[in-house]
């Protein structure tokens, strides 16, 4: 460690903080209230646009559709008022003459509201609507457009609404009209229009209205493709002909939210159809890592087509003898190593680390060893590198891994991991004759809230895998849903597994790990599942 005295500046990490009681705001200074009518997108939480993605950020109150992605109400910071302001199979959460009052007394009351709207405010929404009465009462708003299912679905379908040898133009019609309104869509006049014909929310009427199409003057064989669920995980897709589309969807038990394409365009899908050939596409995933973690599991998942619902089983909270780790920090200086065997390690270390130190330098000469790449990854984040890490990623190979990396006899070491661990390592270590102290840096506790719906819906829905990260994720999962119900009554549902110790965690409730990744990483679990997925579909 060198000869050179040390001087370290060191506070304690976990301070009592005591909350000061806000000052009263005169009324002349009240925030003035802001409404924005916000484009939630298609379904695929990718495509909301950077300025709504900015809104949700800082909003007060988020009101939001049915067919919004609950993934966007993540945005929000976690003070907002998420309100359920959509429909579902004909039901209103929140009549629309008392959803519009809520925007304006929210906005009166000097908040920042998002009214989150599926697709484009304006396109065959009720944006327009809510607009005019934002503007009666004198209330500030913002539209922010979105990407609107017309043009999203049949592209995720692989169907270009234009071509220049099949169509050079299209038109978009609401297949459901206001029951009240006096006037009728013109079909025979649609019929002569040039083009493609995308018409919206019809899924039921479809039969009705291309006969109606055919009675127009188009050719019976024109090709329909009609798009459910469009640029989701649970996207469908059937076609057909004006003649025989109808029947199609009643044969195949097809369901709304759809829309229909109509034209030669469709006949393009079959060299187009780029989403629905993804290796997971089909696949409903839940991924049970924290909500911090969660991200980047998620993210390969999505973009290999799987339908992901994130359901945290765990989270990471301080560590319930905080003086152990208090004492550790004090002595950084003292030790030659720093082992950390998980990501929430590393974090939870350095969120403390800075709390008590200015410098990076206070670390000191320390060496770094790390269980695996993404703990590794963890600890580059922060401009330091990882001296030793075992060629198998478990914790239980570190020890090996010091064997021919250097006599570690009389080595002061820190072991920094959750409060419950398995003391296989410390043990191995000890054996080898180093000087370890084995401090928790955190630990992790069962998560039970649902802010977004995730939970209700997996039980509700079932899934085709759940994904396992650690041993803990596995029990905490079981004690909040107890998987062997969960498995009688969702039989298609298979585990995949991180490693040894969490597929061990599996085994001991009595089921088995349908895969388990090698190597022992996110990106291993990935192609594992896209292994074994593959040949059901």
């Amino acid at each position: 460690m060198g000869n050179r005295p040390r001087i370290f500046s060191f506070q304690n990490p976990f301070p009592l903080r005591g909350i000061a009681p806000l000052p009263t705001v005169p009324p002349q200074m009240k925030k003035k209230g802001m409404v924005y009518l916000v484009g939630a997108g298609p379904g695929d939480a990718g495509l909301l646009t950077l300025r709504g993605a900015e809104l949700l950020g800082r909003a007060d109150v988020v009101v939001y559709d049915a067919l919004v992605n609950s993934d966007l109400l993540r945005l929000a910071p976690k003070t907002a008022e998420i309100i359920f302001g959509g429909k579902r199979a004909s039901e209103h959460a929140i009549p629309q003459d008392e959803l519009n009052a809520l925007l304006i007394s929210r906005a009166r009351d000097g908040k920042t509201v998002v009214r989150l709207k599926g697709g484009d405010p304006y396109v065959f929404g009720r944006g327009g609507e809510e607009a005019e009465q934002l503007a009666l009462e004198k209330i500030g708003f913002e539209v922010v457009p979105g990407v609107s299912s017309f043009t999203a679905a049949p592209s995720y379908a692989g169907i270009p609404l234009t071509h220049r040898e099949h169509s050079s133009a299209f038109t978009v019609i609401t297949g459901h009209e206001d029951p009240e309104k006096d006037a009728s869509i013109d079909w025979t006049q649609v019929a002569k229009m040039p083009g493609t014909k995308i018409v919206m929310m019809a899924t039921q009427r479809m039969g009705d209205l291309s006969q109606r199409l055919i009675a127009g003057g188009m050719s019976a064989d024109t090709p329909v493709a009609m798009v459910s669920w469009g640029t989701t995980g649970q996207q469908r897709t059937i076609e057909g002909t004006l003649v025989t589309i109808g029947d199609v969807v009643t044969r195949e038990n097809f369901r709304p939210p759809s829309l229909a394409v109509i034209g030669e365009v469709v006949r393009l899908r079959k060299k187009l159809n780029w989403f629905e050939h993804r290796p997971l596409f089909g696949q409903r995933i839940v991924v049970t890592r924290t909500r911090n973690q969660a991200s980047e599991l998620s993210r390969q998942l999505i973009e290999r087509g799987a339908e992901v619902i994130e359901v945290p089983t765990i989270r990471i909270e301080a560590p319930d003898d905080k003086q152990s780790f208090v004492e550790a920090l004090a002595a950084i200086g003292e030790y030659e190593w720093v082992i950390f065997t998980s990501p929430n390690g590393v974090a939870q270390f350095f969120e403390y680390f800075f709390k008590s130190f200015d410098d990076i330098r206070a670390i000191g000469g320390l060496r770094i060893a790390a269980v695996g790449p993404a703990t590794a990854a963890k600890v580059a984040e922060y401009h330091l590198k990882v001296d030793l890490m075992p060629e198998e990623f478990v914790s239980s190979k570190i020890a090996a891994a010091f064997v021919k990396y250097q006599d570690i006899e009389n080595v002061r070491m820190l072991l920094l991991r959750a409060q419950v661990a398995n003391r296989e390592l410390p043990e191995s270590l000890e054996a080898l004759g180093a000087i370890l102290d084995d401090v928790a840096v955190y630990k992790t506790v069962p998560e039970t809230e649902d802010p977004y719906g995730a939970a209700a819906r997996l039980l509700a829905e079932g899934a085709d895998w759940i994904t396992f990260a650690s041993a803990s994720s596995v029990e905490n999962f079981h004690a909040r849903f107890n998987l062997s119900e969960f498995v009688k009554k969702f039989s298609r549902v298979r585990f995949a597994s991180i490693g040894p110790e969490t597929s061990k965690a599996i085994n001991s409730l009595g089921l088995t790990a349908a895969t388990e990744a090698n190597p022992h990483t996110i990106e291993g679990m990935v192609k594992a599942i896209e292994t074994v997925a593959r040949p059901a579909r």
